[in-house]
């Protein structure tokens, strides 16, 4: 074979290589972007069930806290905000800016189911109904499964956003319009805590 025929395989083979390695770091992307789309419908689960809970523990909580309607309204009002903002999210999860929105419009919410709890601890008759400890044990039980949702998606995103920031896996990255994700965290450390549901 003559030096011309066996520089050009070497370069053919290179070149091949080089598609095959760039394939491969997309199909992964493509994998991971994947996984944190799928972990974030789990959280979005979660959330459908919590704001279909939300308007049935305001109507409970409606005729022993009659005279506190403005309360029971800002906590249906947040619970909306949330689900527009989760709907947006849901359309997109890998739109930063619609996680943000979900995350502000969640901790709005969450803020007001504080002070609904906490009104609601002034009221014997609303803590011994039993249709109301029902729905707070429901609420705090989907508060426990929207965390462990986040954590799963937080993990997935992290592992997404790790791979398309490695070198040079971001150059395919870039190339591709793969955007970083946009982890579901909580800003304000008050916030963090779920409702605290006490109607025993």
């Amino acid at each position: 074979m003559s030096p011309g025929i066996i520089a050009l395989i070497v370069v053919g083979v290179v070149v091949l290589l080089l598609i095959m390695w760039a394939v491969g770091v997309y199909n992964n992307l493509v994998t991971l972007r994947n996984r944190f789309k799928n972990a974030f419908s789990q959280i979005d689960v979660q959330l459908k069930r919590r704001f279909d809970l939300i308007p049935n523990l305001v109507e409970t909580a409606k005729g022993y806290l009659a005279h506190e309607r403005g309360t029971l309204e800002a906590v249906i009002q947040a619970r909306n905000t949330a689900v527009s903002a989760q709907a947006r999210a849901a359309s997109d999860p890998g739109d930063a800016g619609a996680i943000r929105g979900l995350m502000a419009a969640d901790a709005a919410l969450t803020g007001g189911l504080g002070k609904l709890f906490a009104l609601a601890e002034a009221y014997p008759q609303l803590k011994a109904d039993a249709n109301m400890r029902q729905l707070s044990e429901e609420l705090t039980s989907t508060e426990n499964k929207v965390a462990f949702a986040r954590q799963a998606f937080n993990d997935a995103v992290m592992v997404y956003n790790t791979a398309r920031e490695l070198f040079p896996a971001v150059i395919i990255a870039n190339f591709a319009n793969f955007a970083a994700a946009q982890a579901f965290e909580i800003e304000n450390a008050a916030e963090r805590q779920a409702p605290q549901v006490k109607f025993s």
